[in-house]
């Protein structure tokens, strides 16, 4: 693999980046910079927020639960969200189990927070379960999109917990279509439904020279299935985040051939 690797490594000038721009300066900016790339963002898929009757189809009462799992801000948004559209009151004695700190903080934006109601966990699901099991008594709600990681699915299955998942939104793939004439030297993917939205909106995808990078195992899983390969995959012990993955495989890359005198 390695040795494919190598052969297929060309010099980049361009990156597209398959997630909505930030508002805040990344170390993509930076790499852009050092590099001299162009350097694009484009968020493949959209959120596509539920009506009050698709929910309804479910059949789930939410005041029946006395507890709220949330594994992103998205889960947040729109469980609140539907809260409002259909007018329940939020019980004064549900308890919060957020997977990462940082969406427990996105809470505040919506409840007054009190730390003895809230529980977090260290960034991975599994973190999580053994807080919950502290509250076996508890019947735990999961808001969540239509497609939900099946791995949560199952972990929460074998925990033996009475748990509800709850649909509030939809994953589909973004329109495309401006894109058709442009050509990047190097895609970046962050799930596999990114992979999905390319082959919706370009089902004649053909890679070629393209280089693709890949985040997770479930992204490189899907770039394989699609008999596409991933020439950067991460996490690795070597390279923990893209942004050092990347940074080294176009500094190898883009390095001159130097001539011999």
């Amino acid at each position: 693999m390695e040795e494919l690797i190598k052969k297929r490594q060309k010099k980049v000038k361009s990156v597209l980046i398959s997630q909505p721009e930030p508002e805040n300066r990344t170390p993509y900016h930076s790499l852009a910079e050092k590099h001299k790339l162009k350097l694009h963002y484009r968020s493949f898929v959209q959120v596509d927020e539920l009506t009050t009757m698709e929910f309804r189809d479910q059949r789930i009462s939410l005041l029946n639960h006395d507890a709220v799992i949330f594994t992103s801000k998205n889960s947040m948004d729109h469980y609140f969200g539907m809260m409002k559209k259909l007018r329940l009151r939020i019980p004064d004695h549900t308890k919060y189990f957020c997977v990462s700190e940082a969406i427990s903080h996105y809470l505040q934006n919506f409840i007054v927070y009190r730390k003895r109601k809230v529980f977090i966990g260290e960034r991975v699901f599994s973190s999580l379960l053994p807080l919950m099991q502290k509250h076996k008594e508890c019947k735990f709600l999961l808001p969540c999109s239509d497609l939900l990681k099946k791995k949560i699915n199952k972990s929460l299955e074998e925990s033996g917990l009475e748990y509800t998942k709850a649909v509030m939104y939809k994953v589909v793939a973004s329109d495309l279509s401006d894109l058709s004439d442009v050509k990047y030297d190097l895609l970046v993917f962050f799930s596999p439904t990114g992979i999905t939205s390319l082959f919706e909106n370009f089902p004649d995808f053909v890679q070629n020279e393209t280089r693709i990078a890949a985040f997770g195992p479930t992204t490189i899983q899907a770039v394989k299935d699609s008999n596409l390969f991933a020439d950067i995959q991460v996490p690795n012990k070597k390279f923990p985040s893209m942004s050092m993955a990347l940074d080294a495989y176009i500094t190898q890359a883009n390095k001159r051939k130097r001539v011999k005198k």
